[in-house]
């Protein structure tokens, strides 16, 4: 594992690689989704993502100022190098896999979002003020969806119920506190963990609600990959981004 000393460069990090990821995943899934207007859709989310990630990279390279570029730290750094949550990295299952796994992230990053506005790290607080309106959006949208599956019919409500089952394990590390986030959240920049988990309970526990499916119990919970490990998933994803930068070192478009 390989995680950066500066507490303020670990956390920008973080959600750089967790907007990155859950784009790659995105992507993965174009032409797959039931309606050409999802795929349309998706896309959007991913292109999104793409723009906070290149934002918090330029940061973090300035934060490290080791001469190096957002590019360098998409396709350059190795597998233990990222530092995003193990949900984002999740393989595509079926449309309501994909759909629940936005909609638990989507909540996280709207609390995040919103906490940040209010940062003391002026950059930061710039940022969330337009990442807060892109994943409004994402949120409505992956929202809905769980609503319209859940309370759809017999079979799509067994694949989104089966998806929150299956997915809810992955949640508990998207609020774990560590050396980091107790150094930013004394100083104002980092939002408080605590605080987001309350925001999230209540979205999330509504959409469910609305959606008749069922909230697992907090057990088993899985974690490291805001560590730096990762499952083995994830070796197959970061080599089939990071493979034409590798395969042409360099190359300019």
């Amino acid at each position: 594992m390989s995680v950066p000393s500066d507490p303020l460069l670990t956390y920008v990090l973080r959600q750089g690689d967790r907007a990155l990821v859950l784009a790659q995943r995105l992507l993965e899934s174009i032409t797959h989704a039931p309606e050409i207007e999802e795929d349309m859709a998706l896309s959007n989310l991913a292109l999104d993502l793409i723009g906070q990630a290149r934002t918090l990279y330029t940061y973090a390279a300035e934060l490290e100022g080791a001469g190096h570029d957002e590019d360098h730290f998409a396709y350059w750094r190795e597998a233990d190098e990222f530092l995003n949550p193990l949900l984002v990295e999740r393989p595509n299952g079926d449309f309501a896999h994909l759909i629940v796994r936005q909609f638990l992230h989507d909540a996280y990053a709207l609390a995040l979002w919103r906490g940040l506005i209010e940062s003391a790290d002026e950059t930061l607080a710039a940022l969330a003020g337009k990442a807060a309106k892109e994943t409004a959006y994402h949120w409505r949208h992956s929202r809905s969806w769980v609503v319209r599956l859940g309370d759809g019919t017999d079979e799509s409500r067994a694949r989104a119920q089966t998806a929150v089952d299956q997915l809810w394990r992955y949640t508990g590390e998207l609020f774990e506190r560590d050396a980091v986030e107790d150094a930013l959240v004394a100083t104002g920049i980092a939002a408080d963990p605590t605080a987001l988990r309350r925001e999230w309970d209540g979205l999330v526990g509504a959409a469910l609600t609305e959606a008749t499916l069922e909230q697992p119990a907090d057990e088993a919970m899985q974690t490291g990959g805001r560590s730096g490990t990762h499952t083995e998933a994830f070796s197959y994803l970061i080599g089939e981004m990071q493979v034409i930068a590798r395969a042409h070192p360099g190359a300019t478009w």
